[in-house]
């Protein structure tokens, strides 16, 4: 792992903020580095990897017409917030953070390879929508995607103003 990005994961573990985070289709990378920094006990309640269709449908209670949508993302999170409520006894600020994509696969897919990621917190939600380039393998994707999550969760825990990604002249990333 980086440097900078080891650095930047042990400050979030530092932050009072515990997160509950649920995932579909990628962001596994990013949970494999937050558990690669000492510390990620005091930031992670619960990781919940929805990769089946029924299991986003189980956590979101009804079957999504899109399943990579800025809406799904939102709704990932309210619920993973409602997780990390119910998983805490010591208070404290809760954020819940979900992410869905669809990255560069073995079979013929359509539409772009993207990915929707919202964090929810008591202020609400923030979230994001990252188009990538089909030139990247599916490799790169994973870790574009999870670069978004670790610096979207520092921008959510305070530690900085705004997400910071190296995109592609056909990559864009669009805030809401």
């Amino acid at each position: 792992m980086e440097e900078n990005l080891h650095a930047l994961i042990g400050r979030i573990h530092a932050a009072p903020p515990r997160i509950v985070y649920a995932f579909a289709g990628a962001g596994s990378l990013a949970l494999w580095w937050l558990h690669g920094v000492a510390g990620s006990s005091r930031t992670l309640l619960e990781a919940i990897d929805c990769y089946a269709p029924r299991s986003l449908e189980a956590l979101l209670g009804t079957p999504p017409t899109q399943a990579v949508s800025a809406e799904v993302a939102r709704e990932m999170a309210v619920r993973a917030y409602a997780r990390a409520a119910l998983l805490t006894d010591r208070g404290g600020p809760l954020l819940g953070v979900g992410c869905t994509a669809a990255l560069a696969t073995d079979r013929e897919r359509r539409g772009a390879d993207r990915c929707c990621l919202a964090i929810f917190g008591p202020d609400g939600a923030r979230g994001y929508a990252l188009t990538m380039s089909k030139g990247r393998v599916r490799e790169q994707q994973e870790e574009l995607v999870s670069r978004l999550i670790i610096s979207a969760l520092a921008v959510a825990c305070g530690l900085r103003d705004d997400v910071w990604l190296s995109l592609r002249s056909d990559e864009d990333l669009f805030c809401w």
